[in-house]
């Protein structure tokens, strides 16, 4: 357990702790046994949270919640003067890109001043979600102005959806700050949740978490632009791959093909092509394979079957497979292509619930015409219908030619 100050009735305050990042954070914070406090600005979330009840997804992270709540370890709150009570303050609020795909630097600092009058001297102030290169400079220019003497710190999450409560403990922690003091502060934070510290400075940290999203980004673009070759000579790519990385570990991390987004890839590929004046070719021509994916795949379908006169089924909105969240989705853009293409399009998921415009899968199978596996969700697996159906991601292993 971290110690609590004479002056701080808490160990750490989660800025922004209600979502995806920061509230499996706060639980394993408080697991380890810290006494966390979150700040978001949901009443909604921060009430299911104070209830015991996750607002997404998290495997392992329900039970957690509860045990945390009962030993009154975690609380929630849309009270800003709560960043005041803790030692240790972890933002995971993000740099965000525009409608014109350029990242906006001064959305922490913004953020970060509903809380400025909380601060206090002696703090630690973590970032934790991406930022823009140079966004740790900014916060440390922001605080020197408030004239206190806080430590800031940037050490980037680097956690999947749905994996949270097990990478969390596992994966090493990138730790950094621009002064010995705070990269101790850090590494004595983190390391209550993993054994593995790797310190850098800000900048390089930054750089990191960057490209850690966009070599991702990178590597899905190229499975997909191999895809589409492979299909429009009439070849099933799922078999080319399957057979030249048998037993051959430098094609291991070849991925499948599939609609590749999210809220973090796409958004951090866009930051690091900012951030080299745009003379990023490689991110960009990924975007273009990535993000051109679900046109691609209604204009092969416009050459096999008269779409006009066709229902369409969209099976799966979710960003990926097994989850509940839908931000940056690529099943909305093949949606919004199909909205214009074809006769009808019907959607469903199991697990998304913030959409009230979804059908029920029994509904869409027997109406649609047509289905498309848009997300790989374990639940269509064993998939049963007469329907034509489009399996970029093989799930029902017949091959993923369109």
């Amino acid at each position: 357990m971290i110690s609590v100050g004479l002056e701080f009735t808490h160990d750490v305050v989660v800025v922004g702790g209600a979502g995806h990042v920061g509230l499996p954070l706060a639980i394993a914070f408080a697991d380890r046994g810290a006494k966390v406090v979150i700040y978001d600005l949901s009443p909604t979330a921060v009430e299911g949270i104070n209830s015991g009840r996750l607002p997404f997804l998290e495997p392992g992270a329900g039970p957690m919640l509860e045990a945390a709540l009962a030993a009154g370890r975690l609380e929630a709150s849309t009270d800003p003067a709560v960043v005041g009570r803790a030692e240790n303050i972890v933002v995971v609020i993000g740099t965000p890109v525009d409608e014109h795909l350029n990242p906006d630097a001064t959305t922490i600092p913004r953020a970060l001043s509903t809380c400025a009058p909380f601060f206090r001297d002696g703090q630690l102030l973590v970032l934790r979600s991406t930022v823009y290169p140079g966004v740790t400079a900014l916060v440390e220019r922001m605080i020197a102005g408030l004239g206190l003497e806080i430590d800031v710190a940037f050490c980037p999450e680097r956690i999947a959806e749905h994996k949270a409560m097990t990478e969390l403990f596992s994966l090493p922690q990138l730790i950094s700050a621009r002064t010995e003091q705070g990269r101790k502060r850090a590494g004595m934070l983190f390391g209550q949740l993993t054994d593995t510290l790797v310190p850098l400075e800000p900048e390089e940290a930054e750089l990191a978490k960057l490209f850690t999203n966009t070599w991702r980004y990178i590597k899905f673009a190229a499975a997909n632009q191999f895809y589409m070759m492979a299909n429009d000579r009439g070849l099933d790519f799922e078999k080319i791959r399957a057979a030249l990385s048998l037993d051959y570990p430098r094609a291991a991390d070849l991925p499948g093909a599939g609609f590749a987004a999210g809220p973090c890839l796409f958004k951090d590929t866009m930051q690091l092509a900012a951030f080299s004046d745009n003379q990023f070719s490689l991110g960009h021509s990924a975007m273009l394979v990535n993000e051109g994916l679900p046109l691609y795949v209604v204009s092969r379908l416009e050459q096999r079957f008269d779409l006009a006169t066709m229902t369409v089924g969209i099976l799966g909105m979710a960003f990926k497979g097994g989850s509940d969240d839908i931000r940056a989705s690529l099943s909305y853009k093949l949606r919004r292509v199909l909205s214009f293409r074809a006769g009808a399009v019907l959607t469903t998921d199991p697990h998304v619930t913030v959409d009230p415009s979804l059908t029920d899968l029994d509904t869409v199978l027997e109406q649609a015409d047509l289905l498309i596996i848009a997300t790989p969700h374990g639940e269509y697996r064993d998939l049963i219908t007469d329907k034509p159906v489009i399996d970029i991601w093989n799930m029902l292993g017949n091959g993923v030619k369109v």
